[in-house]
């Protein structure tokens, strides 16, 4: 079935949405995120990268504009009847068409919320809409309200979080099987993405983080894998993914010898991440948890070699990042809730001696505080 939740589900979904545009006294959005269209209709595409939006008005009117490579894949993975088609051309103006099919719809003169922070609207793009639209409506930036209604799971999409939890683990399980001196990354990253794929799992939203030697100290995925020494380090940053929701790991394996500083950087990774969980409760805010990790990092003396941000939360998210919002940083007001699936991640990186440490776990937030969604401990993993 392609679609993965049921109608009474997405219906839902859909209503809150039009009742928080309501209470902000708008009468429709136009909805560029593709997390946002698949979370409200089920819509599964890579093809937002192109010019795409979906118009959202009150009684549930739903209009889609896309290309035609994307007809049949909004027809067969969504509940969208309407669905639109702009031209590939030379003169095409997708634009202007999607004005066009608002007058159509009756919404000349209407306050319309707009989801500006979307890698599905360039700038370009966003300044091409803005000509076209003006005169014709007032727009209003309502990206941050389609998030917080994601930000919180349900029972359903909470059973797809656990099956993504399950093959990351999984995954770690063969990181940790196929690490040995010798080895190249590639076979081990091979083995990682395997686990995912043969248990039904998804593409991440980003690719896996994969790093030993000096490339352990990098947080991001870069092109080229290396032969693990005697003596080396193993960065991983993965995620499980189940029908495109994300649960990550980080763990930073350690080949032949450890040092006393990895174990001192790692003692104080473990210290900071009990410091989080300690704090993350609800009614307490996203800051307070960064500002735990913080003070722990930085009594251990480790305060040049931590992060600015220690996690964000996750969920159904597309290329290019499963990053999701909101995110842990110092003075981040927004509350800790009932449902949030968050990533901690305990980063320490000393360029000066060249060496990574790094402790990651996804939980899930209940009334009572957070579960970590792994079956792994938190120990040291040496080879």
């Amino acid at each position: 079935m392609p679609i993965h939740f049921s109608e009474q589900e997405l219906a839902k979904r859909r209503a809150r949405l039009n009742a928080a545009l309501a209470a902000a006294q708008l009468e429709g959005a136009l909805l560029f995120r593709q997390e946002t269209l698949y979370y409200l209709t089920g819509y599964d595409t890579f093809g937002f990268c192109f010019f795409q939006c979906l118009a959202l008005g009150p009684d549930d009117q739903l209009a889609l504009l896309t290309r035609a490579p994307d007809l049949r894949q909004a027809r067969h993975t969504s509940m969208i009847e309407d669905i639109r088609i702009w031209t590939d051309d030379a003169g095409a103006s997708p634009a202007v068409q999607l004005r066009d099919l608002l007058d159509t719809l009756g919404w000349r003169g209407r306050r319309l919320g707009i989801e500006l922070d979307s890698y599905g609207l360039t700038a370009r793009n966003w300044d091409r809409l803005r000509q076209a639209l003006t005169g014709f409506c007032q727009l209003s930036d309502i990206s941050e309200t389609t998030s917080r209604l994601r930000m919180v799971k349900s029972p359903a999409e909470m059973l797809y979080v656990t099956r993504a939890a399950a093959l990351a683990d999984d995954a770690l399980d063969q990181a940790i099987d196929a690490t040995a001196a010798g080895v190249n990354e590639g076979e081990i990253l091979a083995r990682m993405q395997a686990a995912v794929f043969r248990g039904g799992g998804d593409y991440p939203g980003n690719e896996f983080i994969i790093g030993s030697g000096a490339d352990a100290l990098l947080c991001r995925h870069k092109s080229g894998r290396e032969v693990l020494d005697v003596n080396d380090q193993l960065t991983l940053e993965f995620a499980g993914v189940y029908r495109h929701y994300h649960a990550c790991l980080m763990r930073t394996l350690v080949i032949g010898e450890c040092s006393s500083q990895q174990l001192d950087m790692h003692q104080a990774c473990v210290e900071a991440m009990g410091a989080c969980l300690e704090v993350l409760q609800p009614g307490r805010v996203m800051g307070d948890v960064f500002d735990a990790h913080a003070r722990v990092m930085d009594a251990a003396g480790m305060a040049a070699h931590r992060l600015n941000a220690c996690g964000y939360s996750l969920g159904a998210t597309f290329t290019p990042t499963w990053m999701d919002y909101p995110m842990f940083f110092h003075d981040n007001p927004e509350p800790v809730v009932p449902g949030m699936v968050l990533f901690l991640h305990m980063i320490l990186m000393n360029s000066e001696q060249e060496l990574a440490m790094t402790l990651g776990q996804s939980v899930r937030v209940t009334e009572h505080g957070p579960t970590p969604l792994s079956r792994h401990g938190l120990e040291l993993i040496r080879r």
